[in-house]
């Protein structure tokens, strides 16, 4: 069958992201091993975990949307975690949220999310909104609103709160929340038990919502299972790099093409498996090869919006 294959595309994607993994962490090295160890091992773990998290959350929510242009990072369910961070602060106090262990911070702040994201999922999917351009629009705009919400209640913080605690305004994968690592681990490790024990079902949800109960799914419980696991990967991965608007879009339709085919069984680790190569690839590219100073996230974002463009243009759907 030669490249034709999924199960071989697969393989040799896998193949290239373990290349680019043991580069990273050999790559240049020039003192003892357990240095090495101890300053690019965590930070590897970090950009597996967010691959991981965005390439499933994107491909997850492009499963339930049914379109290829959507993710949750476009319609500003990344920022609500910025939201919650800086309500937190507003409503205890920056002094006493800083005293709290940083995994319970990270922990209330995930649920807060949760709880958040599925009053706005079921807000946007409850059937009301049945044409997918006004889904589009109303996404797009309560994406901004949650923006001008945060840098709005940010001006109201004392001058110093938002460096104790707040997250990011754009993603920085040279500033990895190493200290959150073993949560979000946690977190994603749950999340994605799910997805596997799913997976099945999610090429029948792929087909619309009068075919999937045709079929004998529960739709509308699936569905809200589903956004629950996308509300937790997405907040752990904001909580660790910060938000990522384009990232998602771009590794899901990396694995889209590479794999010619849209069975979960293919484009969910093909989508992680892509992610880690642009993150961990493109560091590596960055750092030790062509020794630039230029930020990741921002060749990444650039990328990812030149293909939000050219989908638009071509209107590409599932």
């Amino acid at each position: 069958m030669g490249l034709r294959s999924p199960a071989l595309r697969l393989t040799l994607l896998a193949a290239v992201a373990l290349l680019c993994m043991q580069a990273f962490m050999t790559l240049r090295v020039q003192t003892d091993w357990a240095f090495i160890l101890e300053y690019r091992g965590p930070r590897l773990a970090g950009m597996l975990l967010v691959a991981w998290a965005i390439g499933l959350s994107t491909v997850l929510f492009q499963t339930i949307t049914q379109n290829r242009i959507l993710t949750p990072g476009l319609l500003g369910f990344d920022v609500l975690f910025l939201l919650v961070q800086v309500l937190a602060l507003l409503m205890v106090g920056a002094s006493r949220w800083q005293a709290l262990p940083p995994t319970m911070r990270f922990g209330l702040e995930v649920l807060a999310v949760v709880l958040l994201a599925l009053m706005i999922f079921r807000l946007l999917f409850n059937g009301a909104l049945r044409s997918l351009h006004l889904l589009i629009l109303v996404g797009l705009l309560s994406g901004v609103f949650f923006r001008e919400l945060t840098d709005l209640l940010t001006r109201v913080l004392e001058p110093g709160a938002l460096a104790i605690d707040r997250g990011r305004n754009a993603a920085s994968f040279n500033r990895i929340r190493l200290d959150l690592l073993g949560m979000a681990a946690v977190f994603v490790g749950i999340a994605s038990t799910y997805v596997a024990w799913a997976w099945r079902r999610l090429d029948v949800l792929a087909q619309g919502r009068n075919t999937a109960i045709n079929l004998g799914v529960s739709y509308q419980g699936e569905v809200l299972r589903l956004l629950l696991v996308i509300a937790v990967l997405v907040a752990t991965a904001t909580a660790l790099v910060g938000p990522t608007l384009f990232f998602g879009l771009l590794v899901a339709n990396l694995a889209y093409w590479l794999m010619g085919s849209h069975q979960h069984r293919w484009t969910l680790p093909a989508s992680v498996l892509a992610g880690v190569i642009c993150l961990v690839g493109g560091q590596l590219l960055i750092e030790h090869v062509l020794g630039a100073t230029l930020p990741l996230a921002m060749v990444i974002e650039l990328a990812g919006g030149l293909l939000f463009i050219v989908l638009l243009m071509r209107g590409v759907r599932q």
